[in-house]
């Protein structure tokens, strides 16, 4: 059985891991960091949310670092703030041990831009950025990527749903001399296959946790058959027999996520709804509620819930289809996180069978009717 001493890990490292109960490396560290640590070259790597890429990517950049230069050696771009901060502070949890601090830095868009400006004055070695916001501190002269020698995207298929495509380009375009280009993708769409064309080199190293594994394993992929009139009560039903575990609700419009919402508050269920209306300000007060636990339920559209990550999420509910297979596999990676066990449940009508049918082939998953 492969350990992360055996992968190559340091010791102070794998105390980092001890002290986040990561003890045995999941499929992707297994295949990734092997190829990747300590040495050069582009690769691309296809997994599912939650099956652990960030220390895939992220022990062998902290690896790289050379903490006598106080220089951005390292960029990891991730298509949300949440995912940003998510991934920083992962990092600094795995060097809780080390001798020499290695520092990494988040920025996002939604915060004021004077305050990441002046945080980035301190001596940096790994920006974790939302590509925007990155853009934005470059043209700023604020932050310095001449010498980054490696450039992470994760999450590459959803920078791309989410429009950051050439933004993408642009910064891409501009680290040239990097390195080591790391693209890690939960899906292979066609925009995602044309920048690792332009930007990666020919020969880089591709790993697909085997494609029954994009779906993550411990997830129990279930459905409900009923009328569009039924839904709400065969919802209601479902959440009564969940007794207090909490879950994610997804709808394909922010007027169904709104709509929803009153409906579930209505009934005296602790929820709240995300979408893209919400100002970042109010969208973190609602989180903030749902992490602390006041809330057991979050309504959300496809977009609004990129980047979330909470742990012991139960299910995830889809009160609308969604309309492509990438979408279905992001929504269920919400829950099994880390090794535990979650439960996918869709809520169709005899007309979205078919489409439900279309995503359990193409995504080789077995989905089993509740009655």
């Amino acid at each position: 059985m492969a350990s992360f001493s055996s992968l190559g890990i340091k010791s102070e490292f794998i105390k980092g891991l001890n002290d986040l109960k990561i003890s045995e490396p999941t499929e992707i560290q297994k295949k990734v960091i092997p190829l990747i640590l300590g040495k050069e070259g582009d690769l691309i790597g296809q997994a599912q949310t939650g099956t652990g890429k960030t220390a895939a990517f992220g022990l062998p950049i902290l690896d790289k670092i050379d903490t006598s230069k106080p220089q951005v050696q390292a960029l990891i771009l991730s298509p949300t703030r949440e995912l940003g901060i998510q991934i920083a502070k992962q990092l600094f949890k795995f060097t809780k041990y080390c001798d020499k601090k290695i520092f990494t830095e988040a920025v996002y868009g939604g915060e004021q831009i004077e305050k990441q400006i002046s945080k980035l004055r301190r001596p940096t070695h790994i920006v974790v950025a939302t590509p925007g916001r990155l853009l934005d501190l470059i043209r700023r002269k604020a932050v310095d990527i001449r010498f980054v020698k490696t450039v992470v995207l994760d999450e590459a298929d959803e920078m791309l749903s989410m429009g950051f495509k050439k933004e993408l380009e642009e910064i891409l375009g501009s680290l040239r001399d990097a390195r080591s280009k790391w693209l890690f993708s939960a899906t292979m769409p066609s925009g995602i296959q044309e920048i690792a064309n332009r930007f990666l080199s020919k020969d880089a190293l591709k790993i697909q946790v085997s494609s029954n594994d994009v779906v993550n394993k411990n997830i129990d992929h279930q459905f409900v058959v009923c009328s569009e009139s039924d839904k709400l009560y065969t919802l209601l039903s479902f959440i009564k027999s969940q007794g207090e575990n909490r879950g994610v609700i997804f709808c394909k419009t922010k007027v169904v996520t709104q709509k929803l919402a009153k409906q579930l508050i209505a009934k005296n269920i602790a929820t709240d709804a995300i979408h893209g209306d919400l100002q970042q300000r109010e969208r973190d007060k609602v989180m903030r509620a749902f992490k602390n636990k006041s809330l057991q339920i979050l309504v959300a559209t496809d977009l609004a819930a990129r980047g979330i990550d909470i742990e012991a999420l139960s299910y995830v509910a889809h009160y609308t289809l969604p309309d492509k297979e990438e979408y279905y596999t992001h929504r269920s990676g919400r829950t099994a996180r880390a090794g535990k066990k979650g439960l996918s449940i869709s809520f169709v009508t005899d007309k979205e069978l078919k489409q439900l049918r279309f995503f359990e082939k193409a995504l080789k998953i077995n989905l089993s009717q509740v009655r």
